[in-house]
């Protein structure tokens, strides 16, 4: 049973927002061996595939303009996702807090000793799966298969944000007639329900305070 609320807005804005899904966006993955710190060498190892994914807006909606904005690629879930019975029943309950035990697939669960699952359930309700957000399933996304199911599940990874600049990027208010492909680059607005949960969970993954760093505060 699917968790209620409407993922995607019925009716989207003229202009982007937090969330928001866009195409025509070129995405260049860059690998390389190790850092360049000297342009001398001349054995540099490095490769970069340019791709061209639906992509997602990162950049908050009083912060879009500039020429720039930041931009994640969608891209397939995991087929063990839906080892976890609470997770298969709808993978956007993994965009929200849950109880300790929820975030386990039964076998993952059953490993822990006594002990350890007591430690477990006496935690607090937290995310799961910190740098993930699934997108609910649409019609415009392209159909694959894992584990004998038809979806189209997407998600976007906080690891994997970069930069976009474009003269066409613009405040709502200074947007004209010939900025239209930005319009027109945008298929899906989330709704607010959804955006308020994307939004909280990215904070929540970047604000999180290191060990060591506690340590120092105290």
């Amino acid at each position: 049973m699917k968790d209620m609320g409407m993922f995607y807005a019925e009716k989207t804005d003229n202009y982007l927002r937090f969330g928001d899904v866009v195409r025509g966006y070129i995405l260049p993955n860059t690998t390389i061996k190790e850092p360049i710190l000297s342009f001398k060498s001349e054995s540099h190892n490095y490769t970069i595939d340019v791709e061209l994914p639906y992509s997602v807006v990162l950049t908050p909606c009083c912060s879009i303009g500039e020429s720039t904005i930041s931009l994640t690629p969608l891209i397939k879930v995991r087929s063990n996702f839906f080892k976890n019975p609470y997770f298969a029943e709808d993978l956007t309950r993994i965009n929200r807090k849950m109880e300790p035990q929820q975030a386990y697939s039964p076998v993952e669960w059953g490993k822990f000793s006594l002990e350890a699952q007591q430690r477990h359930l006496e935690e607090e309700i937290n995310y799961a799966l910190l740098n993930l957000f699934i997108y609910e399933e649409n019609e415009i996304f392209k159909k694959y298969t894992l584990r004998g199911r038809e979806i189209t599940y997407y998600m976007i990874n906080f690891r994997d944000i970069y930069t976009m600049k474009c003269a066409m990027i613009k405040r709502p208010e200074e947007l004209k007639p010939e900025d239209a492909p930005i319009i027109e680059s945008k298929v899906l607005q989330l709704s607010i329900q959804a955006r308020s949960e994307l939004r909280d969970k990215i904070v929540f993954y970047y604000s999180r305070i290191p060990e060591e760093d506690e340590i120092l505060e105290d």
